[in-house]
């Protein structure tokens, strides 16, 4: 672990770095699939969900971004190339010929609800360790994500 303003240990540093870490893989490979899916979609509902998927990614870069300056200000290190998040991501592998507009909608609310279970546990993690800021930059991140994923929920009901 590098030098850190943080008053945490460095043990207490390094579980919470590594915790998200692995939020920090997982969203580089969401937002590689929102792109995919934003880029790809077709249907009825592409006028609403092309620029929907958009906002999607615009706020997940924000994010990976916020989780990798936390790292670095805990003193870890932020990794994240294709080649390592490819290795390393925990959600399923996105189909490369799909299409349709509402698999597109089906497929992203279970990628995200997978997102968001580690961006839950990594939370614990920092509840665990008394990293309030961490755990404060998490909240903000799930509660952005529950609601983009509400609006894809909303989107497949009938």
């Amino acid at each position: 672990m590098k030098n850190s303003p943080s008053p945490l240990s460095p043990a207490v540093r390094r579980k919470i770095c590594d915790a998200l870490r692995s939020v920090l893989t997982d969203g580089l490979d969401l937002h590689s699939q929102i792109k995919v899916a934003h880029w790809n979609v077709k249907g009825p509902h592409f006028a609403a969900l092309h620029p929907l998927f958009d906002t999607f990614a615009t706020d997940l870069g924000t994010h990976v971004d916020d989780l990798a300056e936390r790292i670095l200000t805990l003193g870890g290190l932020a990794v994240g190339t294709a080649k390592y998040v490819a290795k390393h991501s925990r959600l399923d592998e996105y189909p490369q010929d799909l299409t349709k507009d509402l698999e597109h909608v089906a497929l992203l609310a279970a990628r995200i609800g997978q997102w968001l279970v580690g961006a839950r546990t990594a939370r614990e993690v920092a509840m665990g360790g008394k990293d309030d800021d961490t755990v404060d930059l998490l909240t903000g991140m799930i509660q952005g994500f529950e609601k983009h994923a509400w609006f894809l929920h909303a989107t497949l009901e009938r």
